[in-house]
């Protein structure tokens, strides 16, 4: 049995691992790995790139500054939140807002540290990603399309040090970058519908607020079809082996999402389609092996 003291720690434990996202932050990490594996050095040794120092400080210094933005976006919608996600906040506020944020400064000057150990250049662009996601959580987010924009560019920012670090321009990875940006996008806004609200009562000029939920649908069936351009250039025109079999689901998957966009009326209407483009993101995740499934193979024998 766990004394009083322990379960305590146990959900404070808990408490802030659901306000950095921990998940969230593991699928990013094992995607930066994958991406690099398969994708930004897949003409490397494995050993050259899972053993690689400098790959392992951009991954830490990513997950560190993506957790201090948790942090500071859970700060100032602690409000929203109460009314959008209750039980989520609840668990959240076992934590104290000032105990979040001296670890969201910790977190801060760990990534930099962290970004030392690579390169001033390292530094720089992590000192401004923070500051990005800073302002984004404190202004940009309540203004109509920017917020959407930015976030959006925020959350794919991760891939784009590891694309920097491997200095590897292949137009292929501009593809899968257009697909994963225009899919967050169309994330992003849902979550604005998922969470219209809460939006409301905290005087949150998001699109939906602003524009009202049908332009909002309209937007999403627009971004859809878009998605729709960069897939089937993975499909037909690049080679991503195997890969295409998660490219035709994501098809599949947006068509059905495009016809449930017109029938969702209630925020758990909103949450199914939330759903949809989380799970397009992480299969995403889990597939990059099937680029090239001899790459892993082939590359074991070099460890």
């Amino acid at each position: 049995m766990l004394s009083r003291r322990q379960k305590h720690i146990l959900l404070k434990f808990f408490s802030m691992f659901s306000v950095i996202r921990g998940y969230n932050i593991l699928a990013i990490v094992v995607a930066q790995y994958l991406a690099s594996v398969y994708i930004m050095a897949h003409d490397k040794p494995l050993k050259d790139v899972v053993f690689d120092w400098n790959l392992l400080m951009l991954v830490l210094a990513s997950a560190s500054a993506i957790a201090g933005g948790y942090i500071i976006n859970n700060f100032y919608d602690s409000e929203k939140d109460l009314i959008n996600r209750p039980q989520k906040s609840m668990l959240d506020r076992l934590v104290s807002q000032n105990t979040k944020l001296s670890f969201y400064f910790v977190l801060n000057f760990l990534t930099v540290i962290l970004a030392s150990a690579v390169s001033f250049r390292a530094v720089v662009f992590f000192s401004a990603y923070i500051f990005g996601i800073w302002f984004y959580s404190h202004k940009l987010k309540k203004i109509p399309f920017v917020g959407n924009l930015v976030s959006a560019t925020l959350t794919i920012t991760p891939f784009f040090v590891v694309f920097i670090y491997y200095k590897n321009f292949e137009h292929v990875i501009f593809v899968h970058a257009m697909f994963l940006f225009l899919v967050i996008s169309m994330r992003e806004l849902v979550k604005d519908l998922e969470n219209l609200k809460g939006d409301i009562a905290q005087n949150y000029r998001t699109i939906p607020v602003v524009f009202g939920e049908k332009t909002s649908k309209i937007m999403l069936a627009i971004l859809a079809a878009l998605t729709l351009i960069p897939a089937m250039l993975l499909i037909f025109k690049y080679h991503v082996g195997r890969m295409n079999y998660y490219f035709y689901l994501s098809i599949l998957l947006l068509v059905i999402f495009q016809l449930l966009v017109w029938m969702s009326k209630r925020k758990l209407h909103y949450l199914v389609l939330h759903n949809i483009l989380k799970f397009i993101i992480l299969a995403g995740v889990a597939s990059i092996p099937l680029i090239d499934v001899s790459i892993l193979l082939n590359k074991i024998p070099s460890i």
